[in-house]
């Protein structure tokens, strides 16, 4: 896991325009530029220059395509919920660069609270996952507590923090 840091962009500085070009990219990323343009009232060239800045401004963080997770074998999801043993930036840097090894590791969080991390795992099944837990976290000196809990569906809200017209 690579300790990404990037520009936090100001939403003073984000118009209406802006917001309608993130809400309809964040709804559909594989969207034309043409199409985009036409939806928020641009010039496809002046959209596309609007895009390019709000890349460059870190408010628009990338693109993706979301894959079924079964098609990788994975079969059951879960958060483990970590508690270091030390509140230390060493222990926290070793553990974020043991993470970032893991293929089975589909998310991190760094959290407040009684636990430190929730650590968003796929695995192929309840033993994988058994494994996983006792080879990944329960060996490592970082790690006073481990807790799981089995993810039973998931439902992306794709309107989160929008409000396309």
């Amino acid at each position: 896991m690579t300790n990404n840091i990037r520009k936090h962009p100001d939403p003073s500085l984000l118009d209406r325009i802006d917001r309608d070009i993130l809400a309809y990219l964040q709804h559909d990323a594989r969207i034309s530029n043409k199409e985009l343009a036409a939806k928020v009232g641009l010039a496809p060239s002046s959209c596309l220059a609007r895009v390019r800045r709000l890349e460059a401004s870190g408010a628009l963080l990338g693109y993706h395509a979301e894959v079924d997770p079964r098609v990788h074998g994975v079969t059951l999801e879960a958060f483990i919920a970590i508690r270091l043993e030390k509140h230390a930036r060493a222990a926290i840097a070793s553990l974020e660069r043991h993470l970032g090894t893991l293929a089975e590791v589909r998310g991190v969080f760094h959290v407040a609270g009684a636990n430190d991390y929730l650590v968003h795992v796929g695995v192929r099944d309840a033993q994988h996952l058994r494994d996983f837990a006792l080879s990944a976290f329960a060996t490592r000196p970082e790690v006073a507590h481990m807790e799981t809990s089995l993810i039973f569906s998931h439902k992306r809200n794709p309107r989160f923090g929008t409000d396309p017209r």
